[in-house]
């Protein structure tokens, strides 16, 4: 399977957070599995560490580069049809970074690891 991290699900399994669901965390684990993180999903967590909202163990610029190479997540890119699909959607979600995740999702046929209701209310498939 391959699947699309929310950025939450990304921390909340680095961290080893019990917030993350047993299903999400199973389908992290295995290695079977092919994880992508999404470029949007590195720049929150950028924003959200220099605004002091995340605190990380390490400058985040080593972060997250650790953190896909430890866990073999792959990063997604943001391409033009990702940022063009966005345009489709409509405005149940009003967060810019979980819109293109949307997107991304739909352009690239991956479901997404989240808790966020307002995403499972989009043509998505969705896992937690």
């Amino acid at each position: 399977m391959r699947a699309l991290l929310d950025t939450h699900a990304f921390i909340w399994w680095v961290t080893n957070d019990p917030q993350l669901s047993a299903n999400a965390r199973n389908v992290i684990a295995d290695s079977d599995n092919i994880l992508f993180l999404s470029v949007v999903s590195a720049w929150e967590i950028v924003i959200k560490n220099k605004l002091g909202k995340l605190t990380l163990p390490e400058p985040v610029e080593e972060y997250i580069p650790s953190r896909l190479a430890i866990n073999r997540f792959e990063s997604l890119p943001i391409q033009m049809s990702h940022v063009l699909q966005v345009a489709s959607l409509p405005s149940i979600h009003r967060d810019p970074f979980d819109r293109i995740l949307i997107a991304q999702s739909q352009v690239e046929n991956l479901p997404i690891v989240t808790i966020d209701q307002k995403i499972t209310q989009y043509l998505v498939q969705t896992i937690w």
